[in-house]
């Protein structure tokens, strides 16, 4: 399918002269992909339906009482988070580059099914990011007496804005927001999907709560020590899969994944601190694979800890095998980290190298 983009400029009453096109002039743009943030229900079937962000000051008259510009960037039809691809993320990261100088911060309004993977992505995409990038969405749609929405749009947007007593920006980094919580986005999965709080950052605390104020915890920001120039990326190479272990698995069904055509990397999903079956097949199955050049990272399935591959002999024996400790990255962070690291052409042994690196906060090492 494809995707158009619209401009709407939500506040084109309020801008003066040139304004909107400098970033010294606090201005956000909220860019909508699709999600559930986005519908409506339609009053005669009570069918969800879309709604265009012209109608944005309708459903949400609040936003009015921000004192600054705010545009808005519409895909065209909008997007299931489920139909979510690279190709997107590359448009994201278009947008975010073309506009940069323009803006003060940057919303996303994304379905909450794939919200982690893209936060993932673009965190690895956009190399010397100095202005937030904030993901969010809701459990309900914005039509609704009761959505989540409206408090994490306008929760979002605030902080998008927010600048430190140095009128540099407050949290300078891609993240998630959701349910009074900002999360970095690579530290972020779904774990939720009937509650408000649909998701968790579980190795990596908060980096902001907002309660009466916005509470920000400055030692969790990331911040570049010099300024840097944004720098986006935009290759990515999506021969990646996912192998999560379970007992009794068959050594047919570790063979069909490993020999996929054209695979370049797997992320093994173990037991606890990175533990995985002894049989002998197994461990000769992952040291072939790796010995044909494909890298293999080792997470674990836990929502919480982290993968020790010296611990128990279990996981040394993986690293003999040419495993790749994953530290304590979630899967989403995982797989596109990957992506993004072969799609820039690195070997396998940098590529394996770089996975033990942080690129943008997403491992604790």
């Amino acid at each position: 399918m494809l995707y158009f983009l619209i401009y709407i400029p939500i506040f084109a009453e309020k801008l003066h002269g040139n304004q909107a096109m400098n970033a010294t002039v606090t201005s956000v743009l909220l860019i909508y992909t699709g999600g559930t943030i986005g519908m409506i229900e339609n009053a005669q079937t009570g069918a969800l339906e879309n709604f265009n962000f012209d109608k944005l000051q309708e459903y949400i008259p609040e936003i009015q009482n921000f004192k600054f510009p705010i545009d808005a960037y519409q895909f065209d039809p909008p997007m299931d988070s489920s139909n979510m691809e690279p190709e997107i993320w590359r448009e994201l990261v278009r947008i975010i580059h073309r506009n940069y100088e323009r803006y003060t911060g940057f919303v996303i309004l994304h379905g909450t099914d794939t919200m982690a993977y893209t936060a993932s992505a673009l965190s690895f995409m956009l190399e010397g990011l100095e202005k937030p990038v904030i993901l969010t969405g809701s459990q309900l749609p914005i039509g609704v007496l009761r959505t989540d929405g409206k408090e994490n749009l306008m929760a979002s947007i605030e902080i998008a804005a927010a600048q430190d007593e140095n009128g540099k920006p407050s949290v300078p980094e891609v993240c998630i927001f959701f349910e009074s919580h900002l999360m970095r986005g690579n530290r972020t999965t779904k774990m939720n999907a009937e509650n408000f709080n649909a998701f968790r950052s579980f190795n990596y605390p908060v980096l902001a709560k907002a309660g009466i104020h916005i509470k920000y915890y400055e030692g969790q920001i990331l911040r570049n020590k010099e300024k840097r120039i944004l720098k986006p990326h935009y290759l990515l190479d999506t021969n990646v899969a996912v192998l999560k272990l379970f007992p009794g698995i068959q050594e047919n069904v570790v063979d069909a994944i490993l020999n996929i055509k054209g695979i370049k990397a797997i992320v093994l999903e173990t037991y606890g601190t990175g533990n995985a079956p002894q049989k002998e097949w197994f461990l000769n199955k992952l040291c072939q694979a790796s010995a044909k050049g494909i890298v293999i990272v080792n997470i674990t399935q836990c929502n919480a800890g982290t993968v020790d591959m010296e611990r128990y002999e279990t996981g040394y024996r993986l690293l003999q095998a040419g495993v790749v400790c994953g530290y304590d990255s979630t899967t989403e962070s995982a797989v596109t980290k990957l992506m993004f690291l072969i799609g820039h052409g690195y070997s396998p042994e940098e590529v394996r190298k770089r996975m033990n690196h942080s690129i943008a906060g997403e491992i604790s090492v």
